[in-house]
């Protein structure tokens, strides 16, 4: 009876089986990272009695935007779409007579009955669909229970000081790797898995990471009360901090920082700006504004005293803790004047070349072309020259003496080659000088293609023997 029942099971489980299943998901909500594929099945549907965890081969599973799919065979991950559409599962060692042929189908599906047999009947094999949730996880709060160190740096005035500071906002996240979060976090759900069962740990986590990403983001400059206007920088940070533990393991990543508020104590907030005023102080020329603006103020509340002798009393107790300080604001207004920069004399006769390059003299300092209006003359292969010769094949400029090297037949060449006997031109036979200022190269054989003294194009005209 045993044997019997094997075989019907076998038998009837290949043939139930036979039918290509049509797995989607329906739309996830916000708290849903992984969800479980299901079969649709509807009222005209024959596939009714096919195992759950069975994919046949020629299966459709449908993904869709902001999901990416998984199949799992036998515990191990077999295939990854994260493109929207229809996906064909045809590598699924469950046959179909319906897909990849009918002979095939046949003979493949008996032996999936022999092998059922030697489970009694049972398919022997787990086929799993999962969908991932791959938007952007959005609303989850965080805040500092206690204060955090934040660095303060401010590169004007030389101030470098530790504070404490507390902040507050929202961040969200987003699944990078489905694979990894298949492989540590979720595995083989049953149903879905919810963000409520590792949110607690990602936002502990993230409080632990934010001190050394606060630390990064003051190396930047950045003050404590302009950390709002730099999410994006926090969030790149977080994601160096974090991309061990998130990254690495479990697949995930940091998408948005958003900062609500910052607050720092206000004693340490009073302290940075006293020493932002002192420091501004050392301007001669603001501590005179400021001296001018103490014995203004000064003035005006000794006026302001209706009592006997008050206002004679208070221009004399002025005067005398003028006297006394030293101040002189004639003479701060002076110094601040003295250690002002000069302003650089803006060049005369100047020009602008082609190349963006502002030039004073007769050539471009970058790219040596001539000021705009300098004669130039056309050279036989269409060159247009500036020199003596031509820039492309050497050439004299017409009516210009040769000047070049000596042959060993006595013949004096311009080219590479002597052009009475024939004999190539030696390698040092051509040494160069600039003919308009003097400038002599490191390797006099080998010059620039302008002179950078003077501007003027190296050329045969160049050349000494």
């Amino acid at each position: 009876m045993g044997l019997i029942k094997a075989i019907a099971g076998a038998t009837g489980g290949v043939l139930a089986d036979q039918w290509k299943e049509y797995i989607y998901c329906d739309s996830m909500g916000a708290d849903v990272l992984v969800k479980k594929g299901q079969k649709r099945t509807s009222r005209r549907s024959s596939n009714r009695k096919g195992e759950e965890n069975i994919i046949t081969n020629g299966s459709v599973v449908a993904v869709n935007e902001g999901q990416c799919m998984i199949i799992v065979d036998q515990g191990k991950v077999a295939e990854l779409c994260a493109d929207p559409g229809e996906f064909v599962y045809d590598s699924s060692s469950e046959p179909s007579i319906f897909y990849g042929g009918l002979g095939k189908g046949i003979l493949d599906s008996f032996k999936a009955i022999g092998r059922r047999f030697t489970f009694g009947g049972d398919t022997g094999k787990d086929q799993r669909v999962y969908y991932f949730n791959t938007k952007e996880i959005a609303g989850n709060k965080y805040g500092t229970a206690s204060p955090v160190p934040f660095r303060v740096v401010d590169r004007n005035i030389g101030l470098d000081i530790d504070i404490e500071i507390r902040c507050h906002g929202e961040y969200s996240y987003k699944i990078s790797d489905p694979i990894l979060f298949y492989t540590n976090v979720c595995g083989n759900v049953a149903d879905s898995y919810l963000r409520y069962s590792i949110d607690s740990q990602l936002k502990s986590e993230l409080m632990t990471a934010l001190q050394p990403a606060l630390a990064k983001i003051s190396e930047m400059g950045i003050r404590y009360s302009a950390l709002p206007g730099h999410t994006a920088e926090i969030a790149d940070a977080l994601n160096d901090v974090l991309s061990k533990k998130w990254g690495e393991l479990r697949g995930i990543r940091v998408y948005s920082f958003g900062v609500s508020s910052v607050t720092a104590p206000e004693e340490d907030e009073r302290m940075i700006k006293e020493m932002q005023r002192n420091a501004a102080f050392r301007d001669p020329r603001m501590a005179g504004a400021t001296l001018v603006g103490a014995q203004a103020q000064a003035m005006q509340d000794a006026a302001k005293n209706t009592g006997a002798g008050g206002a004679f009393m208070g221009f004399a107790g002025l005067n005398m803790a003028g006297a006394a300080g030293g101040a002189n604001i004639q003479g701060l207004y002076g110094m601040g004047t003295q250690q002002q920069p000069t302003p650089p004399t803006p060049p005369t006769g100047g020009w602008k070349c082609s190349c963006g390059a502002e030039n004073t003299g007769k050539f471009c300092k970058d790219c040596g072309k001539p000021k705009p209006g300098a004669s130039s003359w056309i050279c036989a292969c269409g060159t247009e020259n500036f020199g003596q010769f031509c820039r492309e094949c050497g050439k004299p400029k017409p009516e210009t003496a040769k000047i070049g090297w000596t042959c060993s037949c006595g013949a004096i060449n311009t080219g590479k080659f002597c052009s009475e006997c024939g004999a190539k031109r030696p390698e040092d036979a051509l040494k160069y000088k600039c003919d308009k200022c003097g400038w002599e190269p490191k390797d006099p054989t080998k010059p620039p293609k302008f002179c950078p003294e003077c501007g003027d194009p190296f050329d045969e005209n160049d050349s000494v023997r």
